[in-house]
């Protein structure tokens, strides 16, 4: 009985040993997230071992380190969006018509001192917007009254 017990235990610890799992590329980073946009889903990490650029039929994928430019929405005030061209590396940060006495303000960081961005601001029949280079580092905005 005592061997029987002996055989089943080593017949189960041979049963359940570790599965073969292989890597095929990797890289160790710091930082991530997730970014979700319509049916698509990108979760990830940020570093300069991944800097480069993956492309597949109608997709493009840049790696490396970015900036972060973010708006940071005043309540009451017009709402502010951003769009990054992606072509000749400028951010564009617009609002919508009419925005009477607001303007917009500029920080390197949440905690920092925030300046005014100069005039004059572009304008269309629909929205405001100022359009720069994008910053090396990060950069945030804010609509004030």
């Amino acid at each position: 009985m005592k061997t029987l017990v002996i055989c089943s235990l080593v017949l189960i610890a041979c049963a359940g040993r570790a599965q073969n799992f292989t890597i095929d590329w990797f890289s160790i980073d710091g930082g991530g997230g997730t970014s979700t946009g319509g049916v698509y889903t990108l979760s990830g990490t940020i570093g300069q071992p991944d800097a480069g650029t993956m492309a597949g039929g109608n997709y493009t994928l840049v790696g490396g380190f970015w900036g972060i430019v973010d708006v940071i929405q005043t309540p009451g005030a017009p709402p502010l969006a951003i769009s990054r061209n992606t072509v000749n590396g400028t951010v564009t940060v617009y609002w919508p018509k009419p925005a009477d006495g607001w303007v917009l303000d500029q920080s390197a960081a949440l905690t920092a001192a925030w300046s005014q961005v100069p005039f004059p601001y572009q304008t269309n029949a629909t929205d405001i917007s100022i359009t720069i280079p994008s910053p090396a580092g990060n950069k945030f905005y804010r609509l004030r009254k």
